[in-house]
């Protein structure tokens, strides 16, 4: 697939969302539990923007070298690079378990921040043998 960047807001109607992110990474070449993995992450960063990210953002997807990113970015700014817990957050916490989520799910996940906005990059490789390097909570984790 040539890289063709796809860019929409964020707004309450996140099954538009879903769907949008699905039929391009579809295109791509991403199937099965990988898509539904990447899926699950990209809505859980837009439900970041709006609950915690100003309520406002865009979703930007794009596919180069094999790789299908999303790009979700706020106009607060409040993540920083490092934000993503390496371990599951406790029991007694309501925070950081979506960012959390995120880097299990993805093969990366990354903050870029600059003042006013910050921005999830959520990366999945297209594999042909799902096995390979497969990053999920539903299989092994490599993170």
């Amino acid at each position: 697939m040539a890289d063709h960047r796809r860019q929409w807001p964020i707004t309450d109607d996140l099954a538009a969302l879903r769907e949008n992110i699905q039929r391009y990474a579809v295109q791509a070449g991403l199937t099965g539990p990988r898509l539904d993995d990447l899926v699950i992450a990209a809505n859980e960063a837009a439900i970041n923007v709006l609950e915690h990210g100003g309520g406002t953002g865009t979703l930007a997807i794009s596919c180069d070298g094999g790789v299908v990113a999303v790009d979700v970015a706020d106009r607060v700014g409040v993540l920083r690079p490092g934000s993503v817990p390496g371990e599951r957050p406790g029991g007694r916490t309501d925070r950081g378990f979506g960012l959390w989520l995120m880097g299990e799910l993805c093969d990366s996940v990354t903050i870029d921040h600059v003042p006013g906005q910050s921005t999830v990059r959520l990366s999945m490789r297209v594999d042909d043998d799902p096995a390979a390097g497969a990053t999920s909570l539903r299989g092994a984790h490599s993170g």
